[in-house]
């Protein structure tokens, strides 16, 4: 029996239920964890807690008090336990009592008009790493910041503390364009962010970079003085960032002298706050300099460096800093594509449409990335530029608490507090499905389907959710992610007619088959796919300005640009070569003669299908690329360059009329050939820009055509004693002698051929 009662304990056998419906919040006067707790369950499930600063003699209640052995004194730490009718949330400090609300927040099981609690709890946790911050900059270039009131800002930053967060990061100074959706301006909407971080025992901190030369004095100046002006308007200051490029290209010579100047500024107004600096962009000798200075001078002022996007890898920094200075990642949570994280194995139509900030749960990405580089930092402040990355921000900041938290307990946490508990276990499995509709070839990705399928029943499970932002950006991915794949598949078949219209002109005539190849290519606008979905893309994007400023389109919804989340522009992109093909018409039609026309249509039709025996790859497209080694599909070192994925390039605002194959370049892994004729003759042809250095069988070889702008051609011969084994390797060194060339004019790989002739 003793045996059976310790097994009893030990594995209880049921789960209590806590009915906190009307319970009374116990806390000392004036506690913003009681204030934050009862404004948002009455908030988010319509029940009143009253908050007292006595407990009353019966019912339930939740107590909140502050007990600096708590969590065993680790800072920020709490710990929550639960009797037959008490919640007890005790902190280590203040802002221990404040995360813990946040806990409780994302614990509750609740409905309309009810809030219970599953027990029994007894939970002691502190954080991991002490700096876990995002980064909100109110400007224009941001999608959806720059037209939030004060009080969306306070909403947004106490439901980033819910999971954590402790640190705000803004970008007062920088980018001085206006923008008609600012509804406070620029120096009040600054310092009420810091206010704000101040109410709740936040730190905040400022990104400023120097897009100027630094040796202009005028210039210089000018901006000490606005910086000391911010620096006067703001009650709550931590630490001043300050990027060594990206944007800027000042020197350590001029950067360092400069930062001495802000802190002898910054000194007097708020003595406890440092400044950091990251080596963005700054080449060996740069780097060696700011580390000499480090080492030589020690400077009090200095509170560590920041590892961001192009910066030095992270391992031997850290090992080169000394151990006095933090070590604070910058990661570019907010970005698809150019950029840090490029998001793996990303369709080449997702590019062309959704683009460089669209909405974009990545959380099994990012948490193998948090994972990764956490170790060697004291924490993150991230880069966003918007609300479309949230769940991103959620799952770098619940990790920056216990990293070993599953990335799916942290959707379902996200889901129950931000939308309900009755969802929050499918909503979840929802928003990874969100993130595998990204991953590899879109044609063969039928889980996009299943994936819209699933959030429609969603949907209509939780109607009161219609008018949650979160809700919303997650039914707009699932429908635009299934708009995109309708209208791939379709055009692509549209193409197809069009070749096949294009081959029959040697017998029925250039002209005539020119009319069938534009009759069918345009059918994508007479007879659209999609147009159901496509309507129900643009119903959510004008939801989503109204619910929460996100800014979708240029014209419609004042977005800053084409690359800042204006997903609404490119629904109706093409995703086939029809704009080319209209402007290859153009020229074919003004040739001189029927011969010259019929050869360069019956060029245009063989161009991805050249023949028995002959092979193409269009090599940054993972569906049109066959024979590309593209390396692991899942990550194995997180890098910035841990795999090879495609450049998507961004011509004319995003609509270019270039051939498709030409805006997605990549230097592969290798391409191999197998099952070749070795009594063949065989010529390999590339198309890109600028130089490529071919090794065939680990052999460079020469081209003896050797075109170097985008559509021209190189071609090279292949010998017939690479032929012997029937097989072909071939691979690209590195063109050398770029490096000092901005990235845009270095050498880069459209297209390969393998041609039989």
């Amino acid at each position: 029996m003793k045996f059976l009662t310790l097994l009893l304990a030990a594995f209880p056998l049921y789960s209590a239920v806590l009915d906190l419906t009307h319970a009374v919040i116990v806390a000392p006067p004036g506690s913003i964890a009681s204030t934050v707790l009862a404004e948002e369950v009455q908030r988010r499930r319509g029940v009143r807690w009253k908050v007292t600063d006595h407990a009353p003699a019966g019912g339930p209640t939740v107590t909140l008090a502050v007990d600096r052995t708590a969590a065993s004194g680790r800072a920020e730490g709490y710990r929550i336990t639960t009797g037959a009718t008490t919640v007890r949330i005790v902190g280590a400090d203040q802002r221990g009592v404040l995360f813990g609300v946040g806990r409780l927040l994302r614990m509750l099981d609740a409905a309309p008009g009810r809030v219970t609690l599953t027990g029994p709890v007894d939970m002691v946790t502190a954080p991991a790493y002490p700096i876990r911050g995002h980064q909100l900059g109110y400007r224009a270039q941001a999608n959806s910041y720059d037209a939030w009131t004060v009080a969306q800002f306070e909403q947004y930053i106490r439901e980033l503390a819910f999971f954590g967060v402790n640190s705000i990061e803004s970008i007062p100074l920088e980018d001085k364009r206006p923008t008609p959706v600012m509804k406070v301006p620029r120096r009040e909407m600054n310092r009420a962010v810091s206010e704000i971080c101040k109410r709740y025992g936040l730190d905040y901190w400022a990104w400023v970079p120097a897009d100027f030369d630094l040796k202009d004095a005028a210039k210089r100046a000018a901006m000490l003085g606005r910086i000391e002006e911010f620096l006067r308007d703001s009650p709550e200051f931590t630490g001043f960032f300050f990027p060594g490029g990206d944007p800027g290209d000042n020197p350590p010579e001029s950067v360092l002298p400069f930062l001495e100047d802000v802190a002898a500024r910054m000194a007097p107004l708020h003595p406890k706050a440092k400044i950091w600096l990251s080596l963005q962009g700054y080449k060996a000798a740069a780097i060696d300099a700011v580390y000499d200075y480090i080492d030589k001078r020690r400077p009090a002022w200095l509170g560590g460096l920041v590892a961001g996007p192009s910066s030095p890898p992270i391992q031997p920094a850290r090992l080169r800093l000394p151990k006095q200075y933090g070590l604070r990642l910058y990661p570019d949570l907010t970005h698809n594509k150019i950029c840090q994280y490029q998001v793996p194995s990303w369709d080449q139509a997702y590019a062309l449409t959704l683009g460089r900030e669209a909405v974009n749960p990545r959380p099994s990405e990012f948490a193998l990335i948090h994972n990764w580089f956490a170790p060697y930092s004291d924490g993150f402040i991230s880069y966003s530029d918007g609300i479309h990355d949230d769940v991103n921000k959620i799952v770098w900041s619940a990790l920056a608490w216990d990293p070993s938290t599953p990335v799916r307990d942290i959707l379902a946490d996200y889901s129950r507090v931000y939308f309900n508990g009755a969802v929050a276990e499918q909503a979840a499995d929802g928003l990874l499905a969100l993130e595998r509709n990204w991953r590899g070839p879109l044609k063969d990705n039928g889980a996009v389907e299943s994936t819209l399928l699933f959030w429609r029943e969603l949907e209509r499970k939780a109607p009161e959710l219609g008018a949650n932002w979160r809700w919303q950006m997650c039914l707009l991915r699932a429908n635009y992610d299934a708009m995109v794949r309708r209208r791939l598949l379709y055009e692509t078949r549209l193409e197809e007619e069009a070749n096949a219209a294009m081959a029959t002109a040697p017998r029925i005539g250039s002209a005539k088959a020119m009319e069938l190849a534009e009759a069918a290519l345009n059918r994508a606008v007479r007879e659209p796919a999609a147009a159901d979905l496509k309507a129900r893309v643009e119903e959510l994007c004008e939801k989503l300005f109204r619910s929460i400023g996100l800014q979708s389109s240029v014209p419609t919804y004042f977005a800053s640009g084409e690359e800042r989340g204006a997903v609404l522009d490119f629904v109706d992109y093409p995703l086939n070569n029809r704009w080319w093909l209209e402007d290859e018409f153009k020229k074919v039609s003004a040739m001189a003669s029927e011969t010259e026309r019929t050869a360069r249509l019956v060029a245009l039709e063989a161009w991805e299908h050249p023949g028995p025996g002959s092979f193409y790859d269009n090599v940054g497209n993972a569906s049109k690329s066959p024979h590309v080694m593209h390396g692991d599909t899942d990550y194995v070192e997180p890098e910035e360059d841990r795999r090879l994925d495609p450049t998507f390039w961004w011509w004319d605002n995003g609509k270019s009329r270039a051939r498709l194959s030409w805006q997605a370049t990549l230097w592969p892994h290798s391409i191999v050939y197998e099952g070749l004729d070795p009594d063949a003759a065989y010529v390999i042809r590339t198309s890109g820009y600028g130089q490529c250095w071919l090794r065939i069988d680990g052999e460079r070889v020469e081209p003896y055509l050797n075109g170097s702008q985008m559509g021209e051609f190189k071609e090279f011969r292949v010998e017939a004693r690479f032929l012997k084994d029937r097989k072909l390797v071939l691979t690209f060194d590195h063109v050398t002698g770029e490096e000092d060339l901005n990235w845009r004019r270095q050498s880069r790989l459209s297209e390969v051929w393998l041609l039989r002739r």
